[in-house]
């Protein structure tokens, strides 16, 4: 009665490795599903890693021990490290603390700066 106890059924929208939001239907036409053997998540070659931060201490850490991780693999030409501090951005994502780190648009991390060598591993794992 009313459309008491009803959830009106929404499409949940979520942020993926080239940096746009897509509903969950147009996910599968994204340039996610077209990653090359080389682990490169979009088009042009390069797999993205985000640090989300609002410009604080910690933020700038995880942003640090990303690009040390990066530089550590040999990887400064395959790997983008972007830095978003825009909070419309980062609400987009749905992380309620930061830092938080985004690997081939999966959140993997937040709350905390992670160790380079932690980074490593998650950049491994992802594609």
């Amino acid at each position: 009665m009313f459309g008491i106890g009803k959830k009106k059924e929404e499409k949940q929208a979520s942020a993926c490795c080239c940096n746009a939001v897509h509903a969950e239907a147009e996910k599968e036409s994204c340039c996610c599903t077209e990653r090359k053997a080389d682990s490169a998540c979009c088009p042009d070659g390069k797999m993205t890693v985000t640090v989300l931060g609002s410009g604080c201490k910690s933020c700038h850490a995880l942003l640090e021990n990303t690009q040390a991780a990066v530089k550590a693999m040999g990887k400064e030409n395959d790997i983008q490290v972007e830095y978003v501090t825009d909070l419309e951005k980062i609400m987009q994502y749905g992380v309620m603390s930061m830092p938080a780190l985004v690997i081939c648009g999966k959140i993997v991390s937040a709350g905390k700066p992670l160790r380079p060598a932690e980074i490593q591993e998650l950049i491994e794992k992802c594609c």
